[in-house]
């Protein structure tokens, strides 16, 4: 541990304790010698001005915050594995929306990498060691991107011209933003449509142009949201109506017993080995695509249409390959 190492963590020991740490403690905690956790005190005390007092009749060190002022360690102060867990972050928002943030980003990146080799660190390239596979992801207007997120945390409407896919109809939208959310490698907006009057899902490559309004965005409370946008399945807002049933054979059983389709979904394993999931759901048409992809390892047991719906999108896909 080196002497910047031993100043975190002899800073986190007495911001924690209430009652003075004995030198013993300190210098379990840093692995140092006595002289070492005495010269780290005098320098957390000297140099860098953090309010380190000793009690003799208990006998430990403590922070004399009496003023009622919490004491922090002035810059960027990061453990090495801290350092190496903020580059990771910084990777993985690159990989998810690249560009979003890069400018901003960038100057603190090169700061942290400066950090870790001040303290003889390796930096290695996170792009080279870290991989971020998405499927089917749609590019998203960055521009329009950052005017949401603004818009969202500055609690603005929005006025927007929604193109949906489904109807192939654009219409005028006054939205309310409440959630951003990153969906299966997409973006998505949670929302209060004053023109439906009601919660809606936005797809934000759908959203197009995008206008920050100067009205008040409409407010609700965590708990509505989470009752409409967190009962459906997937992406999918609205009450949960219907509960599905699913069979899966005891080699798919494998996989789905420790898989999450919902967090309210029920499983249990069966005497064959097989594996039954109950899942509830509003809107059919995400969890009918997910069921496909398991073929004829999983069979749906009820509701009844949604077993029918299955049922004719595996006879429509097997039309496909006549003879």
């Amino acid at each position: 541990m080196d002497k910047f190492d031993r100043v975190y963590e002899l800073h986190n020991l007495l911001s924690r304790r209430r009652r003075p740490v004995a030198l013993s403690t300190i210098q379990e905690v840093m692995e140092c010698s006595a002289s070492t956790a005495r010269r780290t005190l005098n320098l957390l005390r000297d140099h860098l001005g953090a309010p380190v007092a000793y009690d003799r009749e208990r006998n430990g060190w403590y922070y004399d915050v009496s003023g009622n002022t919490r004491y922090e360690l002035p810059g960027l102060w990061f453990s090495p594995d801290e350092l190496y867990a903020l580059l990771v972050s910084h990777q993985l928002l690159a990989e998810l929306q690249p560009g979003l943030l890069s400018r901003h980003i960038e100057p603190v990146r090169g700061r942290i990498e400066q950090l870790l080799r001040q303290r003889g660190f390796t930096v290695a390239e996170p792009g080279r060691r870290i991989r971020i596979l998405q499927m089917a992801a749609r590019p998203t207007n960055l521009q329009h991107f950052r005017r949401i997120a603004t818009a969202l945390l500055q609690r603005r409407r929005l006025l927007v011209l929604y193109h949906g896919r489904e109807r192939d109809r654009t219409t005028e939208r006054t939205l309310s933003p409440q959630r951003l959310v990153y969906y299966r490698s997409n973006w998505y907006l949670d929302a209060w449509c004053h023109l439906r009057g009601d919660f809606r899902h936005f797809s934000l490559d759908r959203l197009h142009p995008v206008e920050i309004l100067d009205e008040a965005a409409e407010e609700f409370e965590p708990e509505e949201l989470d009752h409409h946008f967190g009962e459906a399945y997937g992406i999918f807002g609205g009450q949960a109506r219907h509960t599905a049933v699913l069979r899966f054979t005891p080699h798919a059983a494998r996989w789905v017993a420790d898989e999450q389709w919902h967090p309210r979904q029920q499983g249990r394993v069966l005497s064959d080995g097989g594996y039954e999931l109950r899942i509830p759901y509003s809107d059919p048409r995400e969890l009918v695509m997910d069921i496909l992809k398991y073929g004829a390892e999983v069979e749906v047991l009820a509701p009844k249409r949604l077993r029918e719906q299955v049922r004719q999108r595996l006879q429509a896909a097997l039309a496909q390959y006549p003879g």
